[in-house]
Order: C-alpha cells, then sequence, then structure tokens
C-alpha cells in the first residue's frame, strides 16, 4: 500500500525534464513563414527607391533583409537539428547555377579594364544575387506545410495590396505619397515625380517604376484569384475579393503595356483549367469591368489597348529591336561568361529594356542559360506539383503558381527587370513557393 506512491514519486521527476527537452525544439524552432513575413512587409510598404546611401541599388531594406535570409538559411545548415533540408529540392540546383554563373562574370570582369563605377556596381551585384538566392533557398525548403504555404500565399496578396492602393492613390491625384513612408536616414535613389503618359499619371505605388509595379500585380493576381475562389471562411471572403479588385484595377493604372500582357498571360493560363461555369463568370466580369473603367476613367482602356495594337510599329518598340545589332556586337566579344553582372551601366553604354539581352551583354551565353533556367523552374515544378496533387484546390494553387512564373518568362522580355528590386525579390520568392509546393506534393514524408 505504501509502496505504489513511492515509486510514483520517484519516476514523475525523470519524466518531466525528458518532456521538456521533447518539446524544445519545437517551441525553440523559427517559422520561416514568419520571417518571411517580415521580408514581405519591407518589400511592399517600404518605397523601393529609398536606399542606404553608399550600398545604392543593393542598399535597398528589402535587398538588405534578403541577404540576411541567405545568412540565417547557410547558418541552419550547420545544425543536424536545425537545418531545413529534407530531402531532394530542386531549387537548389538552380540557385547553385544561377549564382554560379554570375560569379563567373564576375571573374570574367575583373580581367579586363573597369572604371570605379563599373567596379562598385559588380560588388554590389553579388550583394543583390545573395540576397535572391536567400529568398528563394529558405521559401522553397523552410515552408513545412500546405497550411504554412497557405499563410504565406495569403501574405503575399495582402503585401501587394498595399502598393496597389497606393497606385490608386496617386492616379487619382498626382501626389507621390510614398515620400512619406520612407524610413529616416535613407537616401532616395532616382526622382518622386510621377511619371505621365497620354494624359493620365503613371502611378509606380511603392515599386521603382510603373512597369514594375504592373509585371508584378500581374505576378500576383493568380494568387489573389486562388484565395478568393477557395476561401473557406464566408467572413474573410468579401475581404478576399476587395484584394482581388484593388490587384485588378490597379494593373491598368500602371499604363504599361507589360502589365497588359501579363494579364492576357494569366488569363491564357488560368481559363483552359476553370470549370466552365467559372469561365463563363470571368468572361462576364471582365467586360462589365471593362465598361465600367471606361465610363469612370474615360480614355484609360483605349489607351492601354492602342500601347499593345501598336507594338512592332511605334518608336518604343523599334527602339528596343534597334539594340538587337548593338547586343550580338557585344557579346560576340565576351560569349560565355559576359562583362559581369550589373556592371552594364546605361549612363555609359545604353538603356536595354531586355532582360534576356542584358544577361546575355552581362553574363554571357552561360548566365543566359541560368536566367531562362531560373524562369523555367518555376514553371516546370509547378506543373509537375498540380500532377501529383489529389485534390482540386492544390491543383488550382499550382496552376495560379504556374501563372506567375509565365507573367515572368513573357515580361522580362519587355524590361531590364534585374533592375528592379520588387520584381526580382518576388520572382525568387515565387520560385521558392514553386519548389515548396512541389516538394509537399511529391515527397510528403521527406518534411515530416
Amino acid at each position: 500500500m505504501t509502496s505504489t506512491p513511492s515509486v510514483e514519486r520517484t519516476h514523475a521527476p525523470a519524466r518531466q525534464p525528458q518532456e521538456r527537452r521533447s518539446r524544445l525544439p519545437k517551441k525553440a524552432r523559427v517559422d520561416p513563414v514568419t520571417i518571411m513575413t517580415f521580408f514581405l512587409v519591407v518589400l511592399f510598404v517600404m518605397p523601393a527607391r529609398y536606399v542606404v546611401g553608399p550600398l545604392g541599388g543593393a542598399g535597398s531594406p528589402s535587398s538588405m533583409v534578403a541577404v540576411l535570409l541567405l545568412v540565417w538559411y547557410l547558418m541552419s545548415t550547420l545544425s543536424p537539428r536545425w537545418t531545413p533540408i529534407r530531402g531532394r529540392q530542386p531549387v537548389r540546383s538552380v540557385i547553385v547555377f544561377f549564382v554560379l554563373a554570375v560569379l563567373a562574370s564576375y571573374v570574367a570582369a575583373n580581367t579586363r579594364p573597369l572604371s570605379g563605377d563599373e567596379l562598385n556596381a559588380a560588388d554590389l551585384g553579388l550583394v543583390l544575387v545573395a540576397g535572391w538566392a536567400g529568398i528563394a533557398l529558405v521559401t522553397a525548403d523552410g515552408i513545412t506545410s500546405m497550411d504554412r504555404l497557405e499563410v504565406l500565399r495569403q501574405r503575399i496578396v495582402m503585401g501587394a495590396s498595399f502598393p496597389a492602393l497606393v497606385a490608386m492613390v496617386q492616379f487619382f491625384t498626382g501626389i507621390e505619397v510614398t515620400q512619406y513612408l520612407a524610413l529616416p536616414g535613407l537616401v532616395e535613389k532616382g526622382s518622386a515625380v510621377l511619371f505621365e503618359r497620354e494624359g493620365f499619371f503613371r502611378p509606380a505605388g511603392t515599386a521603382t517604376h510603373p512597369i514594375e509595379l504592373g509585371v508584378v500585380l500581374a505576378a500576383i493576381l493568380p494568387l489573389a484569384l486562388h484565395g478568393a475562389l477557395f476561401c473557406h471562411v464566408p467572413e474573410q471572403r468579401r475581404k478576399r475579393w476587395i484584394m482581388v479588385a484593388l490587384i485588378a484595377a490597379a494593373l491598368p493604372m500602371s499604363v504599361s503595356r507589360s502589365a497588359i500582357l501579363g494579364l492576357f498571360v494569366v488569363m491564357l493560363v488560368l481559363l483552359p483549367t476553370w470549370p466552365s461555369e467559372w469561365r463563363l463568370r470571368a468572361v462576364l466580369i471582365f467586360g462589365a469591368s471593362s465598361i465600367l473603367m471606361r465610363l469612370l476613367i474615360p480614355g484609360l482602356i483605349g489607351t492601354v489597348l492602342n500601347l499593345v495594337s501598336v507594338i512592332g510599329s511605334d518608336e518604343n518598340s523599334t527602339t528596343r529591336t534597334g539594340d538587337y545589332d548593338a547586343v550580338v556586337a557585344a557579346v560576340s566579344q565576351r560569349p560565355l561568361f559576359g562583362q559581369g553582372f550589373a556592371t552594364y551601366l546605361p549612363r555609359m553604354y545604353r538603356v536595354i529594356d531586355n532582360q534576356y539581352l542584358m544577361s546575355s551583354l552581362e553574363t554571357g551565353l552561360v548566365g543566359l542559360l541560368a536566367l531562362i533556367v531560373f524562369l523555367l523552374a518555376g514553371w516546370v515544378l509547378a506543373r509537375r506539383a498540380r500532377r501529383a496533387a489529389t485534390d482540386y484546390e492544390t491543383r488550382h494553387l499550382a496552376q495560379c503558381f504556374a501563372a506567375s512564373s509565365a507573367v515572368a518568362i513573357f515580361g522580362f522580355g519587355t524590361f531590364d527587370a534585374f533592375s528592379f528590386p520588387m520584381i526580382t525579390n518576388v520572382m525568387f520568392l515565387i520560385l521558392g513557393c514553386c519548389g515548396a509546393l512541389w516538394r509537399l506534393q511529391t515527397q510528403p514524408r521527406a518534411h515530416a
């Protein structure tokens, strides 16, 4: 009778420390989605044209946070307990190839005489690439479940809604409100004056240029649509459709043909996979929205459609195609590794509004291949995840990520995307999400 309680008292203290030790890793582990949420706030809320002065373009707050993501990722791999690496992940190979191509171009750049500006640009370009790698790797390897991926998708859409809202204010008022959002101590890189085209203000939101804003919104629109179509909480449905409306309405306000082409790409990728009822509703809503925008903002739709219809014959298009001869001549001198990443400075050479051409110049044919692999990897991984998924909602999410990747594939041919921090960070983030989705669908036990 008296021995039983004594045995219980003897064994109870021994179990409690063991239980605390077993629970410790779960409590102490830092959630990558939470860290990425902080990055999204910095990326979308803080105006991209404000930088740390001595660092120039690499000194934007989002780029600096991205570099810290890479540091955190690499340090985590040193410990078996904390390492995010679980199973296969093609994104790692894509990032390694991309980084090696840039490093090879950096070495090639130092084999020729460099001006001080080119040398600084090459050094800072390595900082940018480190940040891009950190974004993709943390996202691809750090997301542990479909629930956490869904949370990150929601926060990406919420983040993009902010520059869309700012852009609408800029469009209707002509006031550059982002000057009130900069942190003290940052230096403005570029002009705060709004662009204009055909009598309309061209807002950039918190991005650096209207083209960048338009392509970013086009890339994130599919993710917003997914959240609204598959909202399981009735109280949140209205809020999600409001975010869709904000992003979709601000997109043509950029008065950018790149944005409109991106919208067409989204429709081309998504509509064939939708049920016929959804397609009919989408066509009706699109038509009604176009009519409403014609009434509320006379001339905007006509201006945007005219920009698309004259592609190939207007001065802007002929100027861009006129770059081909100069690019071919320059690439032929340094065909493999180019003249050095980030060293083709517009003020020293010329403006190249095509990232494929720019990569050929700066990183050579090897770098061009790395760019193509980077852009196609998101599409391929998303499509493979779609085939592996067993439910329609996940298949739709995968198709939406594929649509986002397709926007970049076409959009990077219309402007030098790597010169713009927001779109580049977003696309490496999308690549990481595609890698995470692929891993969660094809290797469900690898992250357990």
